[in-house]
């Protein structure tokens, strides 16, 4: 296995549509798969999409746990419902900044696991994010282009920066008795 280079924002491949996998057995496929896998671990992300490291090919890999991760091949979602959230956000290929994103609720999946098989299901939450986020790479979106608010975009240092004043502020507002004072929310510390 091998830590593979990450593209970043600007890169080309990051902007295209990528290719279906025509034969996900494949022992190159195989090995694409546990360097991801090797990769995401080493840069402590929550999932990775192949033009992500410079593959144009329709798969990703993410965690399913604190030291597990799967993939999925030639993936199709779908959103469950018309319930959307707000969530914030970071990326592999645009280190240091988050925004917050609105994305579906639920979604439907489907695709091929690792060695092939078909899988199919549902997920929510952090999952289902994960997987939107992840998808969109393959179609050369960057989540900055699904945010609807880009006062919500930033450095991460100074979104915690904020998010510890705004903290203190609203702590203070508490202490002089000011009840209604909350702080609003904010990204969680990376």
């Amino acid at each position: 296995m091998a830590i593979l280079k990450i593209a970043r924002m600007g890169h080309p491949v990051l902007l295209q549509t990528a290719e279906p996998v025509s034969d996900p057995a494949a022992p190159e496929v195989r090995r694409l798969i546990a360097d991801m896998i090797e990769t995401m671990h080493d840069a402590q992300g929550v999932g990775l999409a192949a033009p992500q490291v410079h593959v144009p090919l329709r798969l990703f890999v993410y965690r399913t746990g604190a030291a597990t991760a799967a993939a999925l091949i030639n993936p199709e979602l779908e959103p469950i419902g018309e319930e959307v959230e707000r969530g914030w956000e970071g990326c592999l290929s645009i280190p240091g900044l988050r925004g917050c994103v609105p994305r579906a609720k639920r979604v439907r999946f489907r695709g091929l696991d690792a060695e092939g098989r078909p899988v199919s299901g549902e997920a929510e939450g952090m999952a289902a994010r994960v997987f939107q986020h992840e998808t969109d790479h393959l179609d050369g979106i960057l989540y900055p282009m699904r945010m609807d608010d880009l006062s919500l975009f930033g450095f991460t240092e100074e979104l915690a920066r904020a998010a510890e004043e705004a903290e203190r502020k609203a702590a203070a507002l508490a202490a002089r008795g000011d009840g209604a004072a909350a702080a609003p929310q904010q990204p969680p510390q990376p």
